[in-house]
C-alpha cells in the first residue's frame, strides 16, 4: 500500500507540474491508489460514491446563490447599491477605501465568491479612485482584501462545499461566519481610518455629491431587503439554505426588473455564467468524494489519524501547525482545491482532537482567504491587477497589512472560540 500511495502521490505532483487542473489530478491519483489496492474490484463502488456525492439537496443551493448574484451584478443593481453605500461611508476617514470594504461586505451577503466580489467592486471602484488620485497600493489592496469577505460572510460557496464533506449543518456554518465576518470588516475599516489619519496624502479630500439621505436609502434599501429575506429566512428556521436561495433568485429578478436592466442578454449571460461555475464546483466535489472514498477503503485516513494523535502534540500546537500548513498551501493552490486536498485527510484528525467542525470551518475559510491575496498565486491579486492595470507588486504590497489582520482574527478565534460558536448555539 505504501508503494501505491507513493505512486499516486507522484502522479498527482506530475500532473500538477504539467498544468492540469487540481481536481483532475486529485481524482486520477485517487483512482490509481484504488487500483493498486484492489484492482477492478475497488472500482465497483465508484458509481455509488459519485452519485451520492453529487445527489445532495445541500449542493442545489450553490447554483441558486450564484444565479442570484449574477442577476444582481449584470443588471446594474449591484452598482446602484455600491453608489448608495458610497454616500453612507464616503466621508469616513479613508473615503472610498472605506466604501470598498463596506461594499465587499455587503456584496458578500449575496455572492458567496471571493473572486466575484473583488471583481464586482473593483470594476466600479478602481477607475473612480484613480480619477480622484487615491494611492494605488491602498486602493488595490482594499478591494483585493475586501473581496475575501465574500467567502466568510454568508452565504458562502466554500462553506457549502466544506459542509458536504464533513456532514456539518450549512445553517450553523453560515451563522458561525457572521460575527467573525463583521469583526474582520471592522478591523479592515479601522486600519484604513488609522492609515488615512496618520498619512493624509494617501486619501484625497472627499467630494460632496449633492445628494441627500433619501437618495442613499433608495439605492440601498432594496438590496438590504433582499439580504434580509434570504438570510432571515435561514436563521429564522423558515427555509433551508436551498429554499432561501430560490427566494433570493426571485427577489433578484424582481429588483432587476424594477431598478436595473433585465432583458434576454442579462438573463442569458447570468445563466451561462452560473452553469460554468457550478460545473466547475461540482467536479471539485466529485474529486474530493473519490479521495475520501480512497482514504477510507485503503485505511490511509485511519492510519494518518492514529499517527498524528500518537505524536502527542498539544491541541494548540496542532492547530498552529494546521494554520502554517494552510498558509503555505494558500500561496500555491486555489481555495476550493485546498478543501478538496486537505479536508478528507484532516477531518478525522480534527475530530480526534475534539475540534468543533463548525468552528474549524470558519477558521478554514479565513485561511483560504489569506491564500487568495498572498503571492505568487493569490487569485484576487491577479483579478485586481487585470481590472486596475497596475503592477502586481503594488497590489500584493497593498494587501500585506490585511493578511496580518486576518492572522489576528485567527488568533482571536483560537483564544475565543465563542466568536464563531455563539450564534449557532443561540440558534
Amino acid at each position: 500500500m505504501t508503494a501505491g500511495a507513493a505512486l499516486a502521490g507522484g502522479v498527482f505532483l506530475l500532473l500538477l507540474l504539467a498544468g492540469f487542473w487540481i481536481p483532475f489530478a486529485v481524482a486520477v491519483g485517487a483512482l490509481l491508489m484504488l487500483w493498486e489496492y484492489g484492482g477492478w474490484n475497488a472500482f465497483r463502488a465508484i458509481g455509488f460514491v459519485s452519485w451520492g456525492s453529487l445527489n445532495s439537496f445541500t449542493l442545489t443551493a450553490i447554483p441558486l446563490f450564484l444565479l442570484m448574484a449574477e442577476i444582481l451584478l449584470r443588471s446594474g443593481v449591484g452598482a446602484r447599491a455600491y453608489r448608495g453605500l458610497g454616500r453612507a461611508t464616503g466621508r469616513l476617514p479613508g473615503g472610498l477605501l472605506q466604501t470598498n470594504i463596506a461594499g465587499c461586505a455587503l456584496f458578500a451577503a449575496i455572492n458567496g465568491s471571493s473572486v466575484a466580489t473583488a471583481a464586482t467592486i473593483g470594476t466600479v471602484a478602481l477607475p473612480e479612485m484613480r480619477s480622484r488620485g487615491y494611492d494605488t497600493r491602498m486602493a488595490a489592496g482594499s478591494v483585493a482584501a475586501g473581496g475575501t469577505l465574500g467567502i466568510l460572510i454568508p452565504p458562502s460557496i466554500a462553506m457549502i462545499v466544506y459542509a458536504t464533506f464533513t456532514e456539518t449543518s450549512v445553517s450553523h456554518l453560515f451563522a458561525a461566519g457572521i460575527l467573525p465576518g463583521l469583526l474582520m470588516t471592522g478591523l479592515f475599516m479601522a486600519f484604513i481610518a488609522w492609515r488615512a489619519i496618520r498619512h493624509p496624502g494617501v486619501v484625497p479630500v472627499a467630494r460632496p455629491d449633492g445628494t441627500g439621505l433619501g437618495t442613499m436609502v433608495a439605492d440601498l434599501l432594496p438590496f438590504l431587503l433582499l439580504i434580509g429575506l434570504v438570510l432571515g429566512s435561514i436563521y429564522g428556521g423558515v427555509a433551508t439554505p436551498t429554499e432561501a436561495a430560490a427566494m433570493g433568485v426571485l427577489g433578484a429578478f424582481a429588483l432587476a426588473l424594477l431598478f436595473g436592466r433585465c432583458d434576454a442578454t442579462v438573463i442569458g449571460e447570468s445563466l451561462a455564467a452560473t452553469v460554468r461555475t457550478t460545473a466547475s464546483i461540482l467536479f471539485i466535489v466529485l474529486a474530493a468524494a473519490l479521495l475520501s472514498y480512497c482514504l477510507g477503503v485503503t485505511g490511509i485516513g485511519r492510519a494518518l489519524t492514529e499517527w498524528v494523535v500518537g505524536l502527542g502534540l498539544p491541541r494548540l500546537a496542532f492547530l498552529l501547525a494546521v494554520t502554517a500548513l494552510y498558509l503555505v498551501l494558500g500561496c500555491i493552490i486555489d481555495s476550493l482545491a485546498m478543501i478538496v486536498i486537505t479536508v478528507p485527510l484532516l477531518h478525522p484528525v480534527l475530530l480526534a482532537y475534539g475540534v468543533d467542525p463548525v468552528w474549524f470551518g470558519v477558521v478554514l475559510v479565513i485561511l483560504i482567504e489569506m491564500g487568495q491575496i498572498t503571492p505568487p498565486f493569490g487569485i484576487n491579486l491577479f483579478v485586481i491587477q487585470s481590472i486596475g492595470g497596475g503592477r502586481f507588486e503594488e497590489v500584493a504590497a497593498g494587501t500585506a497589512p490585511y493578511v496580518a489582520l486576518m492572522g489576528v482574527m485567527i488568533l482571536l478565534l483560537i483564544a475565543f472560540p465563542g466568536l464563531a460558536l455563539w450564534i449557532p448555539r443561540a440558534l
